[in-house]
């Protein structure tokens, strides 16, 4: 065994030698096996002559060997070498003859050596967290919204500031696969407000309940609908009544009906808290991203292949099923060029590994473990999520291989935790 010719850390090949006896013996079993089975013209099934057999079906018998020996010997001589593959094996140099051993050479991927550096004392930055009483105040004119009340106005026509309660149909003027019709019911529309489309409220104002409305609206390339953007549709409008907004007073009552709270400083001080925790979160995570990217930075070694590929695969099918989930049709996503989705996640997919990699070896060297307990509760949670029971969940992840992969992104987890709580 030797590293090859670039002095790669993480290839190897090894030249595998199976014993004449062995391939005679497992030649012999799949004759026999053979022969219970063939159908040969002149011979009763299961009585043709084991020569027959051999001279009939020899490179099926070859093949049937090789698929049954060069795996088991490979994986042999492997550990023998105390070498653990990462990937399968590509086998060249095969030689099988008659009363000969079977030889080959395999070539495969290993774990590299790492030997971490740098992690004691990488940067991290560290921010402060801080909310305005305007952004608290914001929050709350948000939650104030949400509880508004609408009453009925007679007798006149919209005027901004005024909600049409309207239903609508909107027909595209360019009719395609992608593009559908819209239909609503009992829609409020803000005349003049500040997210309302300008032709609804120019075509709406000073209309009166009962009156119908036809008119095109042209929306933005960039809008936050992807269905809409850069559409024109012709939409008829038919209001059914005119509508006031009415808000909520900001005081100890509001701050009661919106749940167990005492007074209206205990909501704004809620609110306030839950900020500061989700921008620490943020920060905290964005802090993580740079921390680990140092560390990749600090630490150069060779990947092995078959992992960068499996990361791939793993990216490309997250971001697939987000795909689905948004509502890309199953045709269009076989139509797409996924020989350029794969190199274009490569970069990504590699630096991902190579964390993955030191965080392990930094596990081992801070000895940093995962308890029976916290999977138990990763296992419960997901129970929960799913609405099933824990010992049925256990028994799913357990067949799946898939509670040692919790394991080791929760081990990953908390030696990120580690370097983020002992770095400057």
């Amino acid at each position: 065994m030797s590293p090859t010719a670039t002095e790669s850390t993480t290839k190897r090949e090894i030249a595998v030698e199976i014993p004449a006896e062995e391939v005679s013996r497992e030649t012999q079993n799949l004759i026999l096996k053979y022969q219970k089975l063939a159908r040969i013209p002149g011979f009763r099934k299961g009585h043709a002559p084991a020569s027959i057999i051999k001279q009939r079906y020899a490179e099926d018998l070859k093949s049937e060997v090789v698929e049954v020996l060069v795996p088991r010997y490979f994986r042999k001589e492997a550990e023998r070498l105390g070498v653990v593959p990462v990937s399968q094996p590509r086998v060249t140099d095969l030689h099988i003859h008659d009363g000969e051993p079977l030889r080959f050479k395999a070539s495969f991927e290993v774990m590299p050596t790492i030997r971490p550096e740098g992690y004691k004392n990488l940067p991290v930055e560290k921010k402060e967290i801080v909310v305005t009483d305007e952004e608290v105040q914001q929050s709350l004119d948000g939650l104030r919204e949400r509880q508004a009340t609408f009453t009925a106005i007679e007798g006149r026509a919209l005027a901004d500031g005024d909600y049409a309660q309207v239903s609508l149909d909107g027909e595209p003027k360019e009719v395609d696969e992608e593009t559908k019709p819209v239909h609503m019911d009992e829609v409020l529309v803000e005349v003049g407000g500040k997210n309302t489309m300008p032709e609804f409220t120019e075509h709406l104002r000073g209309a009166a309940a009962g009156d119908e409305r036809t008119f095109d609206v042209t929306y933005p390339a960039d809008s936050s609908d992807q269905r809409l953007a850069g559409k024109t549709f012709t939409y008829k409008v038919k209001v059914q009544a005119i509508k006031k907004k009415h808000l909520p007073e900001l005081n100890d009552q509001f701050a009661k009906e919106l749940g167990e709270f005492a007074d209206l400083e205990e909501v704004k001080k809620r609110i306030r808290e839950g900020m500061e925790s989700e921008r620490k979160h943020a920060a905290e995570h964005e802090a993580k991203d740079k921390l680990m990217a140092e560390l990749v930075k600090r630490n150069e070694f060779e990947v092995p292949e078959a992992l960068v590929d499996h990361q791939i695969d793993v990216r490309l099918e997250r971001g697939l099923r987000a795909l689905q989930a948004q509502g890309m049709k199953a045709e269009d996503i076989k139509k797409m060029d996924f020989a350029r989705l794969r190199a274009g996640q490569r970069d990504q997919a590699l630096q991902e590994v190579k964390a993955s990699l030191l965080l392990d070896r930094i596990a081992e060297e801070e000895k940093i473990d995962v308890s029976d307990a916290e999977i138990d509760r990763e296992v419960e949670a997901l129970a929960l999520q799913t609405k099933q029971s824990t010992e049925a969940v256990r028994a799913r992840l357990t067949q799946d291989g898939a509670l040692d992969r919790i394991r080791s992104r929760i081990r990953n987890e908390k030696t990120l935790d580690f370097l983020y709580r002992q770095s400057a």
